[in-house]
């Protein structure tokens, strides 16, 4: 049974770890793959990333796999969190063999972080070692194929899409040669992620899925969302985060590939994207599972296609299962408010 959901595929874990409240809006998720690591690649398009050891995924690089991946708001501070998944990973002996001793190894945690700062009212309230250690426990006590939580949790919590509240999203597919792509997204763009026109979601109209508000409710949820943005403090700096992954066994040459080609995924929800003031990064994790069809030459194109579309999806899905915040950060009210749960 499928959940729809990254942890489709088989042996990958998802857990968040989630701070409100007390100038609070903020969290950390953290991606884990099987006990032997998942060879691992990135692919950053926006003007102002914020990440950990993306280096080291390079093609041309020694590292051929990673331990886990970490997405955080708290911008370049919340970084630290990696700092309490390489101490548990440590703990597990999981990581790149570094000495005689199986304990001495340096477990590869990639990072990447979202702006966040300040949107629960403390500027200083942002994810540190002890949240990112939170999340990896989170993840390593679920179930193996256990659902996301979507919306307002871990790195998400903080999110804003334009002027409406973001999050987290996941979505998965089996394809026709028995190879699971899925994806989860952590939606914070300074771009939009709905027609001004319409209100219908950019992510919708690319999968044929369109529901038109009506437009006396379409020009009530533009002007509350004109007042709130006159309210709130301008984000200075956003972005979109994706973890892609799939069960084929794809060399760090093919994930980089399908990370490059999973933004496409973004730019179908998201517009403008990659800009100036986004740090838009995309991961892959490949756990080697199945092979490619040799015989079929189309089989990596069909698969790079499939991952772009997980990530328009999981956009789709972040903002649908987003709630609306309150608080002394600002008001961000959630596309579900506005326009009802079409």
């Amino acid at each position: 049974m499928t959940v729809d959901a990254l942890t489709d595929v088989a042996g990958v874990r998802v857990g968040h770890a989630t701070r409100t409240g007390d100038g609070w809006l903020t969290g950390t998720t953290v991606v884990l793959p099987p006990e032997s690591g998942a060879v691992a690649a990135v692919d950053v398009r926006g003007g102002g990333p914020g990440t950990k050891e993306t280096d080291a995924l390079d093609p041309r690089n020694v590292v051929q796999k990673a331990e886990a991946i970490v997405l955080t708001g708290g911008s370049a501070y919340g970084l630290d969190a990696a700092t309490g998944v390489m101490a548990w990973l440590e703990e597990q002996g999981r990581g790149v063999r570094v000495g005689v001793d199986p304990t001495h190894v340096v477990p590869v945690v990639p990072a990447a972080c979202v702006f966040d700062l300040g949107r629960g009212g403390d500027f200083r309230a942002r994810p540190d070692a002890a949240l990112g250690r939170a999340a990896v426990e989170a993840a390593a006590a679920s179930a193996l194929g256990a659902r996301v939580r979507e919306g307002g949790v871990g790195a998400g919590t903080g999110a804003a899409v334009g002027p409406m509240k973001g999050g987290v999203g996941s979505a998965s597919v089996v394809l026709g040669s028995g190879i699971t792509v899925a994806a989860l997204v952590v939606a914070n763009a300074a771009g939009s992620v709905m027609d001004p026109e319409t209100g219908v979601l950019y992510g919708e109209l690319f999968e044929g899925r369109v529901d038109y508000p009506e437009a006396h409710v379409h020009e009530a949820a533009r002007r509350r969302l004109a007042e709130t943005a006159a309210k709130n403090t301008p984000p200075l700096l956003n972005t979109t985060l994706a973890v892609v992954a799939t069960d084929a066994d794809l060399s760090k040459a093919q994930a980089q590939k399908l990370a490059g080609t999973a933004h496409d995924g973004i730019a179908r929800a998201v517009r403008p994207v990659h800009l100036l003031n986004d740090g838009d990064t995309v991961f892959t994790l490949a756990t080697g599972q199945r092979a490619l069809d040799a015989e079929h030459p189309l089989a990596l194109n069909e698969l790079l296609a499939a991952g772009a579309d997980m990530v328009t999806r999981a956009i789709v899905r972040a903002v649908r299962a987003a709630e609306s915040v309150r608080g002394p950060g600002g008001e961000w009210l959630s596309y579900g408010e506005l326009y009802g749960g079409r």
